[in-house]
């Protein structure tokens, strides 16, 4: 339900919350919400929906989220609009994060049988009478609760792949972007209209808070580790697993011998786009001694073509979430009063509800600008005097989303990525991995557990099931009353012969 609300009026319907555009306060939306209540009939109706979603089979799903994977493609254009007036970032942008989108869904939608059909499995010699099987059921119900960032691109990361998975979903976006969520909802309706099978649900983090305890099979939730700790004890409740997506504070490593015009241009794009506000964006570069003022005078370079603002022509936008400007302005303070030095931007960068490109320098490492998500167009730059110092400065953090490696040498880049702490690393590149469909997305520490994206997604909506039968009567019946010792002796025997060697 949306209906638009009048900001001159000042009036809104009781039980209800307006979605605002940060570039200019204007109300776009009104939307109710919702309670333990509605949770509660939304999961009723999505436990009817998953059954009959099931029951069509792959095939059949697969058509139909190809359809909806389609609808999206053809109204590209207006929900980008949308996405642009509820988060404030530009049109490009938001189209960027909807091409992605639509890569991930077409991939879930044609994986999902291959990944999680039946398919026999060896049984070994002790069980040779046996066929194995094992397939992956769907859990039944998801509840996907989505950040406001990214506000189709992260959510969908797990709705598509509950759906392709077998499950019904019930999404409950963040509280600034319902517009978005409620697009992404009617948009599956209409080419599913039979069953509910993607359901909204609005509110607060009270709302969040119902839907964590209501009982759903699964719960995808995206947003920092605090409320992720507060869904997880609400989830305790019913012993409800949870996939938690918790943000991060990527560091990007600069080897001498690397392309650093790549390496500015990266960092800056990694940095700022956004305005900061990516989990896996790029905010801490260490540099090696020897490139260390080549790479900063290129990074400014390519920092001071960037301006924020509402219009087409601005590189990003303002900060959508409006408390985040503190966040931002005491980290800078904090990373100054510690003697960090601002090679571009300041205090005086932030400019409610814009923030102007910061590069800082000689922060130190306990710094909160080193050491918690700043989540704005801010990146530290440190100096580094080889490749493993910067891995053990970008280990020393709580998070371990995403990573990057600029070198020429890719023996060097593997093993730099091998040994940093991250779910996910580029090499000369930043973000790519969220480009590639079968790959898996998640973090360890403060950034979370557990993955959407690609094969380990689709499992992660998934219940493995194990399934055996008899071929023929066993020449020894080891699991009877009626096994005698000379019978057991013989397959102990056999046993020892095959496993009892030693190897070197």
């Amino acid at each position: 339900m949306v209906t638009t609300s009048s900001r001159v009026s000042g009036v809104r319907p009781a039980g209800t919350f307006d979605t605002v555009n940060p570039a200019t306060g204007e109300v776009i939306a009104s939307f109710p919400v919702h309670g333990t209540g509605d949770v509660e009939a939304a999961l009723d109706r999505a436990r009817q929906a998953a059954t009959w979603w099931a029951g069509l089979g792959w095939k059949e799903r697969r058509l139909r989220l190809l359809a909806w994977k389609s609808h999206i493609t053809r109204y590209m254009p207006r929900l980008a609009e949308l996405v642009h007036e509820e988060t404030g970032k530009p049109v490009s942008d938001a189209k960027l994060e909807i091409l992605l989108t639509i890569v991930h869904l077409d991939w879930a939608a044609k994986n999902a049988e291959r990944i999680l059909g039946p398919r026999r499995v060896r049984t070994g010699l002790i069980s040779i009478n046996q066929a194995a099987i094992l397939e992956y059921q769907p859990l039944g119900v998801v509840a996907v609760i989505g950040p406001w960032n990214y506000p189709v691109f992260t959510p969908m990361g797990s709705i598509a792949y509950a759906l392709a998975a077998g499950n019904a979903v019930i999404f409950k976006p963040s509280e600034l972007t319902p517009a978005v969520g409620g697009w992404l909802v009617s948009s599956l309706n209409e080419i599913v209209p039979e069953q509910p099978v993607l359901q909204l649900i609005t509110g607060m983090g009270e709302t969040g808070a119902a839907l964590s305890r209501s009982g759903v099979n699964k719960i995808a939730f995206t947003g920092s580790a605090t409320t992720a700790r507060k869904v997880m004890a609400a989830a305790a409740e019913n012993l409800t697993p949870i996939v938690a997506e918790c943000g991060g504070k990527d560091a990007m490593l600069v080897d001498s011998g690397a392309d650093l015009d790549a390496a500015a241009e990266a960092a800056a794009w990694g940095a700022m786009s956004n305005a900061g506000q990516t989990c896996i964006g790029i905010e801490r570069v260490y540099v090696v001694d020897g490139v260390y003022h080549t790479f900063l005078d290129k990074l400014r370079e390519q920092v001071s073509a960037l301006r924020p603002g509402e219009d087409r022509q601005a590189s990003y936008g303002p900060m959508t979430m409006a408390s985040q400007l503190d966040v931002i302005e005491g980290h800078v303070a904090d990373a100054l009063a510690r003697n960090g030095q601002p090679v571009t931007g300041g205090l005086s960068s932030i400019r409610a509800p814009y923030v102007d490109p910061i590069i800082l320098t000689d922060v130190p490492e306990e710094s909160r600008a080193v050491t918690e998500e700043t989540f704005g167009p801010t990146v530290t730059v440190t100096r580094v005097s080889d490749l493993a110092e910067g891995v053990r400065l970008a280990n020393a953090g709580s998070y371990g989303l995403g990573s990057a490696v600029f070198t020429k040498s890719k023996k060097q880049a593997v093993e730099a990525a091998r040994s940093l702490r991250t779910g996910m690393t580029a090499i000369n590149a930043v973000l790519a991995f969220a480009g590639v469909p079968a790959l898996p997305f998640g973090g360890v520490g403060e950034s979370g557990f557990g993955r959407i994206h690609g094969p380990d997604g689709l499992k992660e909506f998934a219940r493995a099931k194990g399934i055996t039968r008899q071929r023929f009567k066993p020449m020894v019946n080891l699991t009877s009353f009626s096994r005698t010792d000379k019978d057991l002796d013989k397959v102990v025997s056999l046993v020892t012969l095959l496993h009892g060697r030693r190897y070197r």
